[in-house]
């Protein structure tokens, strides 16, 4: 099974909100998904993220890959992204 970090949208109409998952690549957007990483509010100046960094290099050592849009919020709050 090939994971991947990525983000599902919550929130409403016009007002997202973002949690960061570990997910099945073939999962939907929305979907069913292996665990709960992170959120991310854009909506707030600057924006707010939390993130679970150890269970984030875990999945990463396990093999999974980042989405382009995780992999920049990861790089900004200092998380290393190097698999062993």
């Amino acid at each position: 099974m090939a994971v991947r970090i990525r983000l599902t949208r919550k929130g409403t109409k016009k007002k997202p909100f973002y949690r960061i998952v570990a997910a099945d690549i073939e999962s939907p957007r929305d979907g069913r998904f292996l665990e709960l990483l992170g959120t991310y509010n854009p909506m707030t100046e600057p924006a707010a993220v939390t993130l679970k960094e150890d269970r984030i290099k875990y999945w990463l050592n396990e093999g999974a890959k980042a989405s382009t849009t995780v992999q920049s919020i990861l790089k900004k709050q200092g998380v290393s992204q190097a698999s062993a």
